[in-house]
């Protein structure tokens, strides 16, 4: 290379760092190497170096988003055993994963079904999705964020915290039944749904339908407006079905007995 090509790419080095684009110089040097020897025009190469910078963009952009979400490991739409839970189509879960309507709406998803069913991987997981498709997530257990809004207000800031919440399009309450039936506890929760309805959205799971949640709220005419407001646009999931840590447990168990009495069934051969 001449001296005057390497001053020419030490500037380049340069004017991307200062600009911020770490993927075009990374890349750049590449592309303009295939430009050159595929004789591209110059919209082209430009074209290619702004893709690059985009996707790299992209990534970066989901990679964050992911770990602000709070997601479990490992909980994904693959990985979800639908064939034992037959209430739930798997077609749905990826319509909704990749559908933008309802959040676009404000619209809700409540997930009911016994301890075990799966709620909270299903969850989980259409948050995942939606995270790997650009959408901003929140993963919490109920009484975490409770909590939080709680401090908040006796700080005299919650609306602030439950303004701060609107940039998450979805915002997953994981077991809605284990918020005590305290006042104080339950008025923050009426308010945060409150607040969300019709604008942002949110994924509940709870081990109680609609007929038990005078246990969360204490308040009849509270709990009667807070299942109007999440329901009024809501896609409703009953997983009711056996435990599936229970089903897994009973497996393993069974597993190892088969293995034990072979082991068994052998050394009597030998």
């Amino acid at each position: 290379m001449s001296k005057s090509l390497t001053i020419d790419a030490a500037r380049v080095e340069l004017l991307l760092t200062e600009l911020r684009l770490p993927a075009m110089k990374t890349m750049w040097a590449r592309i303009a190497e295939q430009s050159d020897k595929e004789g591209w025009p110059a919209a082209r190469f430009l074209a290619a170096l702004t893709e690059t910078e985009m996707a790299d963009r992209g990534r970066r952009r989901i990679a964050r988003h992911m770990a602000d979400a709070d997601l479990p490991d490992g909980k994904t739409i693959d990985g979800f055993e639908f064939e034992l839970v037959p209430m739930v189509s798997k077609a749905q879960v990826k319509a909704l994963v990749a559908g933008d309507s309802w959040l676009q709406t404000g619209a809700n998803l409540l997930l009911f079904g016994g301890q075990g069913a799966g709620k909270s991987h299903l969850a989980a997981a259409i948050g995942r999705g939606l995270v790997e498709n650009g959408w901003r997530v929140l993963f919490t257990r109920t009484t975490d964020l409770v909590q939080r809004l709680q401090v908040a207000r006796r700080e005299l800031a919650l609306e602030s915290a439950l303004a701060k919440l609107d940039k998450y399009h979805l915002l997953i309450l994981d077991d809605l039944a284990y918020v005590s039936k305290d006042q104080a506890e339950t008025s923050v929760l009426f308010e945060l749904i409150g607040t969300r309805y019709e604008r942002r959205s949110m994924l509940i799971t709870a081990n109680q339908a609609f007929g038990e949640w005078g246990r969360v709220f204490p308040d009849k005419a509270m709990t009667l407006a807070a299942i109007d407001r999440l329901v009024h646009h809501a896609t409703i999931f009953e997983m009711n079905v056996e435990s599936y840590r229970a089903r897994k447990a009973l497996e393993r168990k069974r597993a190892a007995a088969r293995s034990t009495a072979s082991a068994t069934i052998k050394t009597r051969a030998d």
